[in-house]
């Protein structure tokens, strides 16, 4: 299964709905994404309008056929004094596609994407004991530490997320 990658700033309507299957999917194959099950495509496409990523971000898309595979979101921070550091979303794989690496390329992507938009910092959070955590370490990514009892999981328990960051300028801590 061969995937085109594509990098994209806005969503068209097409897409939009394309990745709320998308979102669907992860949430209910048990991703935690920010939401909870079972998740409704009306939901799904409101949050998928409301996403901006400005000219320096970026929506990373795994394409194969018309199908939308993957996603990555690189969403510059907001705050007057960090144009230097951008924030990772979103990093979603539909079940049909796992492990086969698709996760990888789209963190690639995103990577040098960022670095050719100037972005020095990058970060991210994510689930502790997620797949992800794993990906995140084995590519390079420092934990900063983990915040107990972050969000609600599905079945109404809190789980821990872990905070990330990758530096783009070769400074290390």
């Amino acid at each position: 299964m061969t995937h085109t990658i594509e990098i994209r700033t806005t969503l068209d309507e097409t897409q939009i709905d394309a990745l709320s299957t998308l979102l669907i999917d992860a949430v209910d194959g048990g991703a935690s994404v920010s939401f909870l099950p079972p998740l409704d495509a009306d939901t799904a496409r409101a949050f998928w309008r409301r996403q901006e990523v400005g000219a320096r971000g970026a929506f990373v898309l795994a394409r194969r056929d018309d199908a939308i595979d993957g996603v990555v979101m690189l969403a510059p921070a907001w705050a007057p004094n960090q144009p230097h550091r951008a924030e990772v979303a979103k990093l979603l794989v539909h079940r049909r596609a796992r492990r086969r690496g698709l996760a990888r390329r789209l963190m690639e992507t995103l990577e040098q994407r960022a670095h050719a938009s100037g972005f020095t910092l990058i970060t991210l959070d994510t689930w502790r004991g997620d797949a992800a955590e794993s990906l995140y370490r084995s590519m390079g990514w420092r934990e900063v530490g983990v915040i107990p009892d972050f969000a609600v999981t599905a079945d109404g328990s809190l789980g821990d997320t872990v905070i990330f960051y990758k530096s783009l300028s070769g400074r290390s801590a």
